[in-house]
This record gives C-alpha cells, structure tokens and sequence, in this order.
C-alpha cells in the first residue's frame, strides 16, 4: 500500500505523527513516498530509521520537485510545496495507486480499508475524495468560488486515493481547448487560466479539473476526511455519528491551538505514544478523560464519535490473540 505525502516548513512533527498512525493500525506493509524540503531529510531519516525494528513498512525519501520550466510559478502557487501532490502521477512513474495525504492527517483506522474502496472504483473512475462539505449553508465553494468545482459543494483533497495508471492514461475534457489533454499537459495551462481565481490552491486545480470529468470521481463519505467544519456549527457528518470517524483531519490548524480541543486530543496521544501493544492499549483511557473536557465546545460535545472506531481499531489489532487477527 503506497502512501504519499508533502512535509515543508514547521510539517515535521505533524507527519511522523500521521505516519505513526498509519503503522500502528494497518495490517499489510505500507510503502511512504515522503515528498520534503532539503532541511528536513536528516530528521525523517533519523526517526524513521529508529523504527525499523518494526518491519511493517519501507520509506523513500524525495526532494520537493517540479518542472523545471514552471519551477517558480509552482512554488508560488499555495502554502509551499502543496502543489507538489498534482505531479504525483508523473513522478512516481512505476507506481500503481496511491494514497495522498496531507501532513494532519491522523488514521484511526487501518489504511489498508480505505485501499481497498480503490476496488469499488467502476471503469471511468481515477481517484477517490470526500465533499469539502456536507451542509451547503457553510459550503465555501458554493458561496464563494470563482471557478468551477465538483458537485454541490466542491471536494476536499486532503485524502486523495488516486488509480495514477489511469490518470497517466485518461485525456481530459477542460474549458481550455476543444482538444482532451492528458493530467501532465493540462496542469500549466489550468494554472494560467485561473490562477488570479483560486484561493486553495491545488485543491482548486482538482476541483476544476473533476467538474469537466465528473465520471473520472469516485466520491467516498465525509468520515474518511473529518475536518473541523464537520461539527464546529453542529454535527453534520451524519456516517461519522453512525460508525465513527475514520480518518481526522486537523485542518485550521486545530492540533495546535486551543480553538478545538477534541481534534488535540486525539493529536496528542497518538504523537505521545509508543509502538509497544501495551503502550497502544492503554491510550484509551486517559485519552476518554481529556476528550470529556472538551464538551464545552461543539465537536466535544459529540466526542464519542472521535473514539468509538479508534476502539473498535485497538480492539482489532492489539487486543485479540494473534491468531484471529
């Protein structure tokens, strides 16, 4: 199972906790493509390293790469590096599919569940988002963007499942020429066309690119890509009431401040805590008691719903004897 992600600036700490996630759940070996800036090679390396005793996953290292014709308009494009994930399908030539995600990404399920929705993909479907929102009266896309963007509400690309053979083999419909263009060759002129129009960056470029394809998207349910704007105006992630949540996304900011502390709390005892089975068993517990602080604010109020799959994850993986697993 490839994973994919872009680490810049003060990114560190936030991804070796999202990677931390992906390992202590996932069953099959995981493969991480991790996209970074110069400086921070010799820390990835440094603590990954230390991990191998583990054997459940191998590493590659890459530096923050673009088309050399472009370069500097890349770069300039969003927050540093986060256009890096468009090139994707061109730079990891030999690789099959892959999971995009960004660096406050925390799995609390095994990633080897969402890898396996790349199955249900019928035969027009490239790659797998979730909505960027589920209530339209706080949509963004349908309030305020300038460009096109997918479906009622536009997609959140923070967790990207991508079929890359398919994306390096499909030619695209776009507004730019009559002519379908293939993912490299539409990306420049996408950009120059709207670039004086897009506030999210890449994520506008994707939105953009699946309104004209819309066949091409296979739309997966907002407890796969939990964000802030799923409860800070009330719960509106209704499968995530039902099953949990799966994947946490602390966008905002939100592992850093005190704005949400039910998102710090998971943050928080996933990045403190151990690969050892008792060290995972036991994170529960306390982490409940945090979690019980937070009902003051909207998303606390509706707390089990952060841990009722990360038990049912722990459960699974640590609790039951090794031949059932």
């Amino acid at each position: 199972m490839h994973l994919a992600v872009v680490a810049c600036g003060e990114r560190l700490e936030e991804t070796i906790t999202m990677l931390k996630s992906a390992i202590i759940f996932s069953i099959r070996p995981l493969q991480f493509h991790i996209f970074a800036e110069d400086q921070l090679h010799d820390s990835f390396k440094g603590i990954l390293d230390s991990w191998s005793f583990l054997q459940t996953f191998n590493y590659s290292l890459y530096p923050i790469t673009f088309p050399s014709e472009n370069a500097l308009e890349w770069k300039k494009l969003f927050k540093p590096c986060a256009s890096q994930r468009l090139f994707l399908p061109l730079i990891l030539k030999e690789v099959d599919s892959l999971l995009y995600v960004d660096t406050d990404i925390l799995f609390l399920r095994p990633v080897d569940d969402i890898w396996s929705l790349l199955k249900k993909f019928n035969s027009t479907q490239i790659a797998a988002m979730a909505p960027e929102h589920e209530e339209p009266r706080i949509g963004w896309y349908n309030r305020f963007a300038r460009h096109p963007y997918y479906g009622k509400t536009g997609v959140n690309s923070g967790v990207m499942l991508m079929n890359m053979t398919r994306m390096r083999r499909k030619y695209f419909k776009n507004d730019m020429t009559t002519v379908r263009l293939r993912w490299g060759d539409m990306l420049m002129p996408l950009l120059k066309k709207y670039k004086l129009n897009i506030t999210w960056g890449d994520q506008d470029l994707l939105n953009i690119i699946f309104f004209h394809n819309p066949e091409s998207l296979f739309v997966f349910p907002c407890q796969w890509n939990y964000r802030p704007d799923h409860c800070i105006y009330g719960s509106n992630c209704q499968e995530a009431e039902e099953e949990g949540i799966f994947i946490l996304h602390g966008n905002r900011g939100v592992y850093h401040d005190d704005k949400q502390p039910a998102f710090r709390a998971i943050y928080e005892a996933l990045r403190n805590c151990s690969f050892k089975d008792d060290n995972i068993r036991s994170l529960l517990k306390p982490l409940e008691l945090e979690l019980q602080k937070t009902v003051h604010t909207y998303c606390g109020k509706i707390y089990k719903i952060f841990i009722k799959q990360l038990t049912k994850s722990i459960q699974d993986r640590y609790d039951r004897p090794p031949k059932e697993r």
